[in-house]
């Protein structure tokens, strides 16, 4: 697909772009209306196809909470194995911008697959809760304040911590902005003990020495906006002899571990990528048992 078509995308999931002109100019870029409309089943997320492992995977127990946090209550999905009673590490997973949806639910049952405790919050609860159309979600995320977002995660991996499936060992994984999420939790939470950012935004530096957290940071080669914040970073994590491994995926977009999105999707990456965050995890929180 045209990268001027990708960014263009990129620029309207991210960026206060109407839809209107979103469409003119997807349009233009695609020689008419018709082959716009045409085009946007490509772009735009499909959550019929999220499932790699199905809500009904007996495998997996699922549930919903509410979690007391800074600025009031947040609501949590839950999702455990069904390998009977066990200490086990837990794992929050951090959306993107159009709040917790079935692809980012997806995520949390496979974490507890492979045998996490795991915890997927919907930061939009914090404004009303995630509703089901991604253009209505995409336009409430701005009206959440970032801070607040970013201080009910860091409460997060404390009720973690107490769970009473809980080891005690917390980590994270985000993605786009819930990579950048992450980030912070690093730098706000000396409890977190480990963190997988997807093309997140990166800390501040003058944030960095405050990062006890191991960190596994995944980027897509094409992502302008995220990118440039990479050297910057890199300097600050090594400066303060801080743990982390940096990789790059050559050929990938922004969103690549996506799945729900066919146009930026790398399914290549996105398994490569998945891999190294799942044995992150054992490494850093333990190796518990699989779901069977």
């Amino acid at each position: 697909m045209d990268p001027r078509i990708i960014a263009l995308y990129d620029e309207y999931t991210h960026a206060p772009l109407p839809r209107r002109t979103f469409l003119e100019r997807l349009a233009a870029l695609a020689g008419g209306s018709a082959a716009a409309m045409a085009m946007l089943p490509l772009l735009e997320n499909n959550y019929a196809i999220a499932a790699i492992v199905e809500p009904a995977d007996a495998r997996v127990a699922t549930e919903r909470v509410r979690v007391k946090v800074p600025s009031g209550e947040m609501t949590v999905y839950v999702a455990t194995p069904r390998t009977g009673p066990a200490k086990r590490g837990g794992v929050i997973a951090i959306h993107e911008n159009r709040g917790l949806n079935p692809h980012i639910e997806d995520v949390a049952r496979r974490l507890a697959l492979e045998g996490f405790l795991a915890f997927a919050p919907d930061l939009l609860s914090l404004v009303g809760g995630t509703p089901p159309s991604e253009d209505a979600a995409r336009e409430l995320h701005p009206k959440m304040n970032r801070e607040h977002a970013i201080a009910a995660s860091v409460a997060a991996v404390s009720f973690l911590q107490k769970h009473a499936e809980s080891t005690g060992k917390v980590g994270a994984v985000g993605f786009c902005f819930g990579g950048g999420v992450v980030n912070r939790m690093a730098t706000d939470s000396p409890d977190l003990a480990a963190g997988v950012a997807y093309y997140g935004a990166q800390a501040p530096a003058e944030k960095v020495p405050a990062i006890k957290a191991a960190l596994l940071l995944h980027y897509a080669e094409t992502d302008e906006n995220i990118n440039k914040g990479i050297a910057a970073y890199e300097a600050a994590l090594k400066a303060n002899n801080k743990t982390f491994t940096i990789h790059s995926y050559p050929g990938t977009q922004h969103a690549f571990n996506n799945d729900t999105g066919a146009a930026r999707y790398n399914k290549q990456a996105a398994d490569l990528a998945w891999g190294r965050t799942i044995g992150f995890f054992k490494e850093q929180l333990g190796a518990p048992p699989r779901a069977s």
